[in-house]
């Protein structure tokens, strides 16, 4: 649990010595709470005071990384129950499982699925993160496909397989891509665990709750295997957020660091439409990785674009850039329409736009985020800002008339507009959907 500064001032010398930038210790120490400062500016502290403030300033759930180079991503350090606390940090993980009973050319089939499993929404890409070879078959199958895997994807590889020689023989393959192992139980973590600080690699445990976690994740700390990932096995929808939910209270709640890792879930589910809505109902609660087997494109992006609207700062809206945007082969008599730069109000407004065919300029003007009609109520889309917009971006200069198309819920500021900018104010619909009609027929 972090300190505050008080506890980090009694664990400091108290000499005020200044080596160390500050006027007083107590200074020093409010600095280390905000985290501005290292304590290893102060030339007098123990190292048992060292250790104990280390210790303090470890994230209540460990971050763990898997996969090199483009593909790395972060799982972990949460710190919040809640999103509206603050925000939730690293997105949860999406990966697929390919069983080693496959073909090579279904493998091969399927990775290229997976790789192309990438989407744009409201200016953010969105990809997946990870492949996981199955074992089903003998070792030598085993270790072919994860080859065959490293050969055709980037991404971040997971082993999941018992068989302790067909590992360590996949794990030569990947090993420069920090793979992930699953899983260790309390049959053979020793030796999972050795693999995974041989090889580098992070280890996922498969126990059967959560008592039994804390001691797998305790058993491996002593070990020096850090980079954990707990899954509590296969269960019902109810028990496995119980496990999920209960884990992440206790890392945050109560400091219990053995089980202060991240959770992964693997699902297993014939039904698409069953597998996705688990794997969702487990990216809202609390799974930091989650595998399926589903490469449909339906369900692959619901799963993305739930992610990204969960793992989105709530109090930083998703903006674009305030400028002007030309959208198709634009010219002098091209309409000029206004938006704010909320993303996903902008993003509406495009495609509304791409599909009239009529090549336009889209004037986007700051609002902090907010939408048209937030923006108005707060009074950050007002004809002051809109006019020394317009004047800032010279949108004049790229047209031969003066003609503004405004949304229609704010056609109440229209005589203001023109009053203030000189141009022409038209009134649009209300919604975007009718931008189309409304600009061929404009």
């Amino acid at each position: 649990m972090a300190l505050s500064g008080l506890d980090i001032y009694k664990l400091l010398p108290k000499t005020n010595c200044k080596e160390c930038g500050f006027p007083t210790c107590l200074a020093f120490a409010m600095q280390l709470a905000k985290k501005a400062v290292s304590v290893e500016k102060c030339p007098s502290v123990s190292p048992q005071t060292k250790a104990a403030l280390d210790a303090a300033s470890q994230p209540p759930i460990k971050t763990v990384s898997l996969g090199s180079g483009d593909s790395k991503f972060d799982i972990g350090n949460e710190t919040v129950m809640f999103r509206h606390e603050e925000k939730f940090r690293n997105p949860c993980g999406i990966g697929f499982i390919i069983e080693d009973s496959s073909s090579d050319a279904e493998i091969k089939s399927k990775i290229a699925r997976i790789n192309s499993l990438s989407f744009e929404r409201v200016g953010q890409k969105l990809d997946v993160n990870l492949v996981a070879i199955k074992q089903t078959k003998d070792p030598v199958r085993f270790v072919q496909a994860v080859k065959l895997a490293a050969a055709n994807t980037k991404l971040a590889v997971a082993l999941i397989s018992n068989d302790l020689q067909a590992l360590k023989e996949a794990l030569v393959l990947v090993k420069d891509r920090k793979p992930l192992i699953y899983g260790a139980d309390s049959s053979n973590f020793a030796e999972m665990g050795k693999l995974a600080k041989e090889f580098n690699a992070a280890l996922a445990i498969k126990a059967k709750d959560l008592e039994d976690a804390v001691n797998l994740t305790q058993e491996l700390a002593n070990l020096g295997v850090n980079d954990l990932i707990i899954d509590t096995g296969e269960k019902n929808i109810s028990d496995k957020i119980w496990d999920l939910t209960q884990a992440r209270r206790l890392a945050l709640k109560k400091s219990t660091r053995s089980l202060g890792y991240p959770a992964m879930v693997v699902i297993n589910k014939d039904d698409p439409y069953e597998e996705a809505m688990e794997a969702a109902t487990f990216i809202l609660k609390y799974a930091s990785l989650v595998l399926i087997k589903g490469l449909e494109t339906w369900q692959v992006l619901s799963l993305l674009t739930l992610r990204q609207n969960i793992y989105t700062d709530p109090q930083k809206p998703l903006q674009i850039e305030p400028k002007v945007y030309p959208i198709g082969a634009v010219g002098k008599n091209s309409p000029v329409l206004v938006t704010t730069n909320f993303s996903l109000t902008y993003y509406t407004v495009v495609g509304e736009v791409e599909a009239s065919k009529v090549p336009s300029y889209i004037i986007s003007v700051d609002t902090e985020g907010m939408s048209v009609l937030t923006a108005w109520a707060a009074e950050k889309f007002t004809p002051e800002k809109i006019s020394d917009t317009l004047n800032k971006l010279e949108v004049g200069g790229l047209v031969g008339h003066k003609n503004l198309v405004i949304p229609g819920y704010v056609a109440v500021m229209s005589g203001d507009l023109e009053e203030q900018s000189g141009w022409k104010v038209v009134v649009g619909p209300k919604e975007a959907a009718g931008l189309p009609s409304f600009l061929k027929n404009l």
